[in-house]
């Protein structure tokens, strides 16, 4: 291998210590694309990290405005180029990549692209995803000039420190998962025995009041009183509760991230699609920001489970000072006038009283065949 100039070592060495400050998977992808657009100088750049379905779970672009992605549509399947990228992991280097017997075309809305450059990023035997570069920024004289052996050569030095943030991000995110799930195992139980034996003792104390009201009216009403005591701190102790149980990750990462990965973690899950978008979301108020998830997470579940359909979409805008969320599926339906207080819609009630906490609104859109939107609108601070 042939070493690159200085100033290639200078930007390689600039982006592996940005890929470094990075703990978050969704950041450490968004710096490898933004690093190897720069440091290729191309106009286009994309990673995709591929599902088990034969899609892909992420797709990370930088180039593309925001308008231009949500106009070309779902996530691109793995097929054509991208595809052997990935079943062969071998890098790929195109004068035109429109003339490669692989190609299959691009969306409506894509932008046109020639001279392209692509490879793996492995660990080990593990392709991790797959980083794209296309039309390198250069004067064009005649037969272009596209990405040269030198570019190859920065771009897998680039991959392979890809490969180590990725893996080292991943590492992070799950021993954070299993601590945030022992701590919910810790506080279950503690929850369990405070709460247990209030009820305990306010059930004891309820029937020796029975006991008392006739012969000794007195004494019951004294032992009703202890009743609403016991009461009022079972409940203090269940408002603590809560509190504490509070989703960790939405403190540290906001509703916005705390949902993508909630989401993306969902879509590799199931068989079905299940997407995200979020737009002009700024903070809420703490209790807001909890009921939009659960409600969220309530409306999800409803879906994957009982819909039947292979397509959930999720989205979350700004309005005014609040915040609107959607979560939509191609299900099967039903009929809301017949959702009971019970039985298999009791989720329903569950979600309406969680946006009448905060102050917000739940409505449910729904008719048999055509699919279930649950939209659920709060306030702000």
């Amino acid at each position: 291998m042939s070493h690159p100039p200085s100033s290639g070592l200078a930007a390689v060495s600039t982006a592996l210590l940005a890929m470094s400050r990075q703990l978050q998977v969704r950041d450490v992808l968004k710096t490898i694309v933004v690093s190897a657009r720069e440091l290729l100088d191309a106009e286009y750049a994309a990673l995709g990290v591929p599902d088990d379905h034969g899609g892909f779970a992420q797709f990370v672009v930088d180039g593309v405005s925001d308008a231009q992605w949500k106009a070309i549509g779902p996530l691109p399947r793995q097929h054509g180029i991208l595809a052997a990228m990935l079943k062969d992991a071998r890098t790929e280097r195109l004068a035109d990549v429109r003339e490669d017997p692989r190609f299959e075309g691009w969306p409506t809305a894509h932008p046109d692209m020639s001279d392209f450059l692509g490879l793996p990023i492995k660990d080990g035997d593990e392709t991790l995803g797959a980083l794209f570069l296309a039309n390198k920024r250069c004067a064009r004289p005649e037969g272009g000039c596209g990405f040269t052996e030198e570019d190859e050569e920065l771009l897998s030095i680039l991959a392979q420190h890809a490969a180590i943030a990725l893996t080292n991000a991943r590492l992070y995110e799950r021993s954070r998962e299993l601590t945030i799930a022992e701590e919910r195992s810790r506080l279950a139980h503690e929850l369990h025995d405070a709460v247990s034996q209030k009820l305990f003792s306010l059930r004891l104390t309820a029937q020796a009041a029975a006991a008392l009201v006739d012969r000794d009216p007195g004494r019951a009403k004294g032992e009703l009183q202890q009743v609403a005591a016991l009461a009022a701190e079972a409940t203090e102790e269940l408002r603590a509760a809560v509190v504490e149980l509070r989703p960790a990750a939405l403190d540290e990462d906001g509703l916005v991230n705390t949902l993508r990965t909630q989401i993306q973690v969902l879509d590799r899950a199931h068989s079905a699609r299940v997407g995200f978008e979020a737009q002009g979301i700024k903070a809420l108020p703490a209790a807001q920001e909890e009921a939009l998830l659960r409600v969220a997470q309530e409306a999800l579940h409803n879906a994957l489970r009982h819909s039947g359909g292979d397509r959930v979409y999720v989205t979350l805008v700004r309005r005014a000072q609040g915040a609107v969320l959607r979560v939509t599926d191609n299900g099967r339906g039903f009929e809301p006038r017949t959702v009971r207080r019970a039985g298999r819609h009791l989720g329903l009630v569950s979600m309406r009283d969680r946006a009448g906490g905060v102050g917000g609104r739940l409505e449910v859109h729904s008719s048999p065949g055509a699919g279930t939107t649950i939209e659920m609108e709060v306030p702000g601070g």
